[in-house]
């Protein structure tokens, strides 16, 4: 999860069946599109895995598939705080890191309430690395069910305890990301990951590990090639276009997601519903019909820059 290289950390999504009980086979061959993609590693249990509408035994049993099928290719972290007491969230800490995650992720508006001060959420931080001796955890600005930023010192401060090796921001302000990178630079077992797409480039030019964002439940493909060449002079016109793109389709790329991103990879080939626990809004005709023109666009960007998808299913 350090920065030897940029890369693609994928939020991932959970299968299910139409009935609703997680489709593990699917699992299996959604985990390895992202890694014939080209990922660097794997966030699962996250929001998009609407690890908020899972059970403690089934966010256990996702990321322990997960761990098995990545069997060592990259890295793998997952959530582990999920409310209440810090010695409650500690517990479930340690039954995640059981799994094989490479890290477990603290939600940061896990820790204290929406009207509750920095102060209080720091020392319930210090309270729960006490409290999980020598496991490797991450930080995530978690949009819901409030968002709670952190600032560069506090990151600082965090990283610098040795055990925070991940942070996942969500900030949206590039100027906040690079006081996160200025605070943390030089610390090379340390990757700050960005979630938005609207300024990856100048995220990653200004030192961010890499990219993590719902976008890459799409087209992972996409993402890792932004990964591989922001920096390149001689596709500059290029990584233009694909971060314009982005910033263009934003909108249609969130609105009633992830059953959005589910039917995109139906239509790429990935045999899974489009069923979701969590009530995200109606998948009308309209919706449908504007996604079915984006899966256009995207083919036409695909062949303007020249990228050949690595496949869908195993």
């Amino acid at each position: 999860m350090g920065k030897k290289r940029k890369g693609y950390i994928p939020v991932m999504l959970t299968p299910f069946k139409d009935d609703g009980v997680v489709d593990f086979d699917g699992l299996t061959k959604l985990t390895t599109l992202y890694l014939r993609a080209g990922a660097a590693g794997l966030f699962a249990n996250c929001q998009s895995s609407e690890m908020f509408n899972l059970s403690g035994e089934e966010q256990l049993a996702v990321t322990k598939h997960v761990v098995r099928v990545a069997d060592g290719a990259v890295p793998v972290v997952a959530t582990g705080t999920f409310g209440g007491p810090v010695e409650k969230q500690a517990d479930f800490v340690k039954r995640l890191y059981e799994t094989g995650v490479e890290a477990v992720i603290v939600i940061t508006n896990m820790l204290a309430g929406e009207s509750e001060s920095t102060a209080l959420f720091d020392e319930r931080f210090e309270q729960l690395l006490d409290a999980t001796l020598g496991i490797p955890l991450g930080l995530y600005e978690c949009p819901e069910p409030f968002k709670r930023v952190l600032t560069a010192e506090q990151l600082k401060r965090f990283v610098g305890t040795g055990r925070v090796i991940y942070h996942k921001d969500t900030c949206l302000d590039i100027q906040q990301v690079r006081a996160k990178l200025e605070a943390t630079k030089g610390v090379s077992d340390f990757g700050l990951y960005d979630a938005y797409m609207a300024h990856a480039v100048e995220s990653l030019k200004a030192g961010s590990a890499g990219l993590s964002c719902i976008q890459g439940n799409y087209y992972p493909e996409l993402i890792v090639w932004l990964c591989n060449h922001y920096d390149d002079e001689r596709m500059a016109d290029q990584v233009g276009m694909v971060q314009r793109f982005f910033i263009e389709h934003m909108d249609i790329m969130h609105d009633v997601y992830p059953v959005v991103s589910k039917y995109f990879l139906q239509k790429r080939g990935l045999p899974i519903s489009t069923f979701t626990r969590k009530d995200v809004g109606l998948f009308d005709a309209p919706t449908r019909k504007g996604i079915d023109a984006f899966y256009l666009e995207f083919s036409q960007l695909l062949e303007q820059i020249e990228l050949v998808p690595n496949g869908v299913t195993p």
